[in-house]
């Protein structure tokens, strides 16, 4: 595995998912802020939360980019369109599974059969994360779409 630049393009790729899905909250496409529903797993303080949220996000994203180049080393293949294909599968696993999930483990966000409580606050994404509007997953499989095509467009394979 290529370790200098899957970490470059793993760095490159998530700092672009990060960007869109916030630049689409800007936008009013969707309510959903990753890194504050991250960083509010291991901190109330909502200012905080952001801070270590991005930064789990960015160890996560690497994480996944290292992922991605032991799946391109084994089939010897990298490209944007492998990465896009990759990146729309992660994407879907994301709205499908995980952020359903997410309020059985996280400490500050209500579930979909408990109200809220003084200590959970957040809303829970729900089915396709629609909670945080209809657009939703829409941007998450994209933005994951065009991580995957980042990663398989640059990773260089040894």
């Amino acid at each position: 595995m290529n370790l200098p630049s899957i970490l470059l393009w793993g760095f490159a790729a998530t700092i672009v998912l990060t960007t869109l899905t916030i630049a689409a909250q800007s936008f009013g496409l969707t309510r959903i802020d990753l890194p504050f529903i991250i960083g509010t797993i291991f901190t109330p303080n909502r200012d905080r939360a952001k801070v270590y949220g991005y930064l789990f996000h960015l160890i996560n994203g690497w994480l996944f980019a290292v992922v991605y180049a032991l799946f391109f080393e084994s089939v010897h293949s990298a490209s944007l369109g492998f990465g896009a294909i990759l990146g729309f599968v992660q994407g879907v696993f994301v709205v499908v599974a995980l952020l359903p999930i997410l309020p059985g483990i996280h400490p500050r966000m209500v579930s979909d059969f408990r109200g809220p409580q003084p200590t959970r606050l957040l809303e829970p994404p729900g089915f396709l994360a629609l909670n945080y509007g209809r657009n939703t997953p829409i941007v998450l499989i994209i933005s994951h779409t065009i991580y995957g095509a980042i990663i398989g467009s640059f990773y260089s394979l040894r």
